[in-house]
């Protein structure tokens, strides 16, 4: 019998109880890693975090604040830190296609349709694929609501209310 993922977690929730900050300590849970730290910061990331994870199964937590796929990388900002989420969302590697939506970062390098949620505003993307792919931007229902083409409109802010579904390519 393995006691030191429930010794773990007993002590996480010991030091959450207690209102201290437990920066290191971790738990494996499925597909999540769940991080004690007692900060509201911390808290709204993990929360927002579990909301990728609840609109697109299959990712894995794989730090504090990010999300890895088979195909997309998201990264959650605390909101304090808004300016370098946009930055990095700007900073897209060649082949990606990159969207800030509310300081959460998706970083998109597999063609597929994605599900979303969550997603209002105004994002920021950068569309570095190939010149002549072309983003889709998918409504509740499946018809596009707009759409970008890798160096035709490669980078901008656009509406991003009622998007449910992406398609890099």
């Amino acid at each position: 019998m393995n006691v030191k993922k429930p010794a773990a977690l007993l002590v996480a929730a010991t030091a959450l109880l207690a209102g201290s900050t437990v920066s290191a300590a971790a738990a494996e849970t499925g597909n999540r890693v769940v991080h004690t730290r007692s900060t509201a910061a911390a808290s709204d990331v993990q929360q927002r975090i579990d909301a990728v994870l609840a609109a697109q199964p299959g990712g894995r937590q794989v730090s504090a604040n990010k999300v890895h796929y088979d195909g997309l990388d998201v990264t959650v900002y605390p909101a304090s830190k808004a300016n370098q989420a946009k930055a990095a969302a700007l900073a897209c590697d060649y082949g990606w296609l990159c969207m800030n939506v509310r300081g959460t970062v998706f970083k998109y390098y597999k063609c597929q349709l994605w599900s979303v949620s969550n997603w209002y505003g105004d994002g920021d993307f950068v569309n570095n694929q190939m010149p002549g792919t072309v983003a889709r931007f998918y409504n509740k229902d499946g018809r596009v609501r707009w759409t970008s083409t890798a160096y035709a409109a490669p980078r901008g802010t656009r509406s991003i209310t009622s998007v449910y579904y992406v398609r890099p390519c």
